[in-house]
């Protein structure tokens, strides 16, 4: 028996950009339409009243999720992005906003209860805060972190390491120990090579590449008339062809002595006439 459903199987966005562009209003500050995906970037201010309207006048009941996006060299660095989902017509979108470290986000906690969660995920992860949050506390990373691991700058290695101590029976915090200093890359090819001097290298004693290597002499490869005489002698001494003069040696003796057979007495089909072919008779 097949199942209808009400929603759509397929997500249709044609004429969708201009309906929600118009019912964002002020709150919009630009729309785009990518690779058959919407985005709608609103005022930080404005983000809680812009999700209200679309979750309530446009049936986008569910927030799937809420990332963070950092931009070191803006002003605010950081985007929060928002994911709807409506189930009535199969369409999602996305919502962003730009913050930064000092700008806090209003919480839409009281749309979706779910978005503590998310909104504690990105505060552990970007360093972003939510205004209106009553439980923003880290959720990924552990008590006493330190900085915020998916901000560009954070360092690899971080600042503190975690492990366990025999003697203190207890797990112990303690600052990253570089054995040493980590140089820095420009992502360059590695076959074309920087153009500054990595330190320590302007001691190296770096050899001509470009000069073909030469000789001075023969002596130094140990060619010559003489090496080549000394050569000849090792590799034709006591060989065959030197023995006999360079002749072809003779047929070698027969190992066994055979009696000779006496010739054959009889029809024999070795001759020339038994091989050839038979003549037709002509009628």
């Amino acid at each position: 028996m097949a199942v209808l459903h009400s929603a759509p199987r397929f997500t249709q966005i044609d004429g969708l950009k201009a309906t929600l562009t118009q019912a964002l209003g002020d709150h919009l500050v630009e729309a785009d339409e990518e690779h058959g995906e919407l985005l709608f970037t609103v005022k930080r201010d404005s983000i809680e009243d812009a999700l209200r309207i679309l979750r309530d006048d446009h049936a986008y009941q569910q927030l799937m999720e809420i990332a963070g996006v950092d931009y070191p060299s803006r002003a605010e660095r950081f985007e929060v992005v928002y994911m709807l989902l409506s189930l009535t017509s199969n369409n999602r979108i996305m919502v962003k906003c730009s913050a930064s470290e000092d700008t806090p986000v209003p919480t839409v906690t009281t749309l979706w209860p779910n978005a503590g969660w998310l909104e504690r995920e990105v505060f552990d992860m970007y360093g972003v805060l939510f205004s209106g949050n009553t439980d923003l506390r880290r959720i990924l990373t552990d008590y006493g972190f330190e900085g915020h691991p998916f901000r560009k700058d954070f360092p690899l290695t971080g600042y503190h390491e975690l492990r366990y101590s025999e003697d203190e029976k207890r797990v112990v915090y303690e600052p990253v120990e570089l054995a040493q200093d980590l140089r820095q890359f420009d992502f360059m090819s590695p076959w074309e090579g920087a153009d500054y001097v990595l330190p320590g290298d302007e001691k190296a004693d770096t050899p001509p590449v470009d000069d073909p290597k030469t000789t001075e002499s023969p002596k130094q490869t140990g060619a010559g008339a003489r090496a080549d005489a000394k050569a000849a002698e090792k590799v034709s001494a006591d060989a065959p062809a030197e023995k006999d003069g360079g002749k072809n040696p003779p047929a070698p003796e027969p190992t066994e002595d055979k009696p000779a057979r006496s010739e054959r007495k009889g029809k024999t089909t070795d001759t020339a006439e038994a091989t050839e072919p038979k003549k037709k008779d002509k009628k």
